[in-house]
């Protein structure tokens, strides 16, 4: 199983990136995905997760109304829109697949991990 994040770099406060995760060596269409970041010094922090069918997104409130979590099962991807960017944001983002029932957002309930794709908000 491969998890690839891509799409990582540095933005002033105030602007956007997109992160893309792709998938392999899974059937991608029967794990939910999720989004976690990690500061310097920090705990990695859920941030989102969408269900497996693309229906369902949930997340932090932390960044609720400017993130947006998106799946795409024919090209075994997900991704994560982040708008209206905070220096707070900056971290290592990682997503990661679950196949726990619900809303999982402990690292735990995550069976595999990608390599973390780096975000450096400046103000």
């Amino acid at each position: 199983v491969q998890l690839q994040a891509s799409g990582g770099g540095l933005m002033q406060a105030g602007g956007s990136l997109s992160l893309s995760c792709a998938a392999s060596g899974l059937t991608f269409r029967m794990y939910g995905m999720g989004w976690f970041r990690q500061a310097s010094g920090k705990e990695r922090e859920w941030i989102s997760f969408i269900r497996r069918s693309g229906s369902g997104t949930f997340y932090a409130d932390s960044v609720k109304g400017r993130f947006t979590i998106t799946k795409d099962n024919a090209k075994n991807t997900v991704y994560l829109q982040m708008n209206s960017l905070k220096p707070e944001d900056t971290a290592i983002y990682y997503c990661a697949a679950s196949l726990t029932v619900g809303v999982p957002t402990r690292t735990e309930d995550y069976g595999h991990w990608g390599q973390g794709t780096e975000v450096t908000v400046s103000s």
